[in-house]
């Protein structure tokens, strides 16, 4: 099962090139590992970044002696993805288990190192995550390519001191989040409620994200990949953001400076849209201001429809070269849904579960940075709840790497339609990246 469903979904997405080393790989091992006679427990090797992972295997290892894993850190990021692609392709070498950004699951997928775990799941893991985190791991198909681990539900950070002082509301709107942004922009010129930062591709995804924006979209029928980056859901946010720049209301500077850094820290960037992880960043960057902070959902485009994107987070995958896909599988499902190893996730390894029931059980008290907010906890879980799906596709690094570019120049300029244009210049690249890959291609 494991090799034609891979070979299958590689035909979809993949190049003629592609699709024959996909015939031709990971099928040397069917059903290996569920040879009855085999003597000894199963052994599975697992390749992740998440801090303090063995000792959340340590609890699995301890209830099953039947199924032993081990962990192998490595890098993150792209490191880890040409680490795995390169033991694919070579043959041996790549482990049972991977720990992968959502956004790189399209390219291990077209590159066939996923295994297809869909026969092996429970029919009630679907039931435990957003519906957009959980389409992140299916590409839109009934396959399954990964169990959800963390997430990046984004939410609004502000400093409730300033609001409170210059008695602005809480934006629930994208509407009130301008005027908001007017009223702090007039009180100091020196102060703003945001950036718009040229170099956090993954931060604007999440705002199209939740727009309604999908970048890329599969076609079944035409075994093809789609582009759709300069949607209409994209424009808008790129007009709203570069006309709020081009007033000069919102600041144009980058994310992650000493600059911005400083703004944190001396209340002159009185917000902040970002994700989950945020309080962490807020506590490294702006420690003096604990206590200042609290946190609400995003403002919305539709009040009666709330909605979310994401930035960041991850999922536990089995490869395809794997000999114990069942056994893989009956593993990751514990890691991402048992209420034990939920737990154990927050308290060893400091992520934000993906897993909405369990993750509102294990987060009860809020971050040491929002103490003043008893039900920090609470809001993101109602806010996780309302991720949007979004299909990411195998160049995606060149689609963010456009972006980099793109709205730099736009930025720059601060005028609001060379955000629209940026948009457009995105489009055109990541579509004629797809295409010279030998990628087949819808319009």
């Amino acid at each position: 099962m494991r090799l034609s469903t891979g070979t299958r979904i590689a035909a979809l997405v993949a190049a003629t090139a592609l699709v024959a080393s996909a015939c031709s790989s990971g099928g040397d091992g069917e059903g290996a590992g569920d040879d009855a006679a085999a003597e000894g427990p199963v052994e599975l090797t697992f390749w992740t970044w998440t801090p303090n992972m063995e000792k959340v295997v340590d609890l699995w290892n301890a209830d099953h002696p039947d199924i032993q894993v081990t962990v192998n850190k490595q890098d993150g990021g792209d490191p880890a993805v040409t680490k795995l692609l390169t033991a694919i392709k070579a043959g041996s070498g790549a482990p049972d288990l991977m720990q992968a950004e959502y956004q790189k699951i399209p390219q291990l997928v077209s590159s066939d190192a996923l295994a297809d775990i869909s026969g092996s799941l429970g029919d009630d893991v679907a039931g435990h995550f957003a519906d957009g985190v959980w389409n992140a791991v299916t590409l839109g198909s009934d396959a399954v390519y990964a169990v959800p681990q963390d997430s990046g539900p984004m939410q609004f950070y502000y400093r409730a001191d300033v609001f409170e002082k210059l008695g602005i509301e809480v934006p629930t709107t994208w509407e009130e989040y301008a005027e908001a942004a007017r009223t702090v922009h007039e009180k100091d010129p020196k102060s703003y409620l945001g950036t718009f930062s040229a170099n956090d591709a993954g931060w604007f995804t999440g705002l199209t994200q939740q727009a309604g924006a999908s970048w890329y979209g599969i076609d079944t029928e035409a075994a093809s990949w789609s582009v759709d980056i300069d949607s209409d859901a994209t424009r808008k946010v790129a007009e709203y953001w570069g006309g709020l720049v081009e007033e000069g209301v919102i600041d144009n500077a980058p994310m992650y400076t000493p600059e911005w850094n400083a703004a944190l820290n001396d209340g002159t960037q009185v917000g902040w849209l970002s994700a989950i992880w945020a309080p962490g960043v807020l506590e490294g960057n702006a420690a003096d201001t604990a206590g200042k902070w609290e946190m609400a959902p995003m403002p919305q485009w539709d009040e009666a429809a709330p909605a979310t994107g994401t930035w960041g987070g991850s999922a536990t995958a089995v490869t395809s070269q794997t000999e114990h896909p069942e056994q893989a599988t009956e593993f990751i499902t514990w890691l991402n849904t048992d209420p034990e190893a939920v737990q154990a996730l927050v308290d060893e390894a400091g992520i934000y579960p993906a897993d909405v029931p369990a993750s509102t059980e294990a987060l009860s008290d809020p971050p040491a940075f929002f103490s003043n907010q008893p039900d920090f906890y609470e809001i993101a879980a109602q806010t996780a709840g309302t991720v949007q799906p979004f299909t990411y596709g195998p160049n995606i690094n060149v689609a963010y790497s456009a972006y980099n570019d793109e709205f730099a120049k736009a930025t720059k300029a601060k005028k609001a339609d060379a955000f629209v244009a940026a948009v457009e210049a995105m489009q055109q690249i990541t579509l004629d990246d797809l295409v010279n890959q030998g990628f087949s291609v819808t319009e």
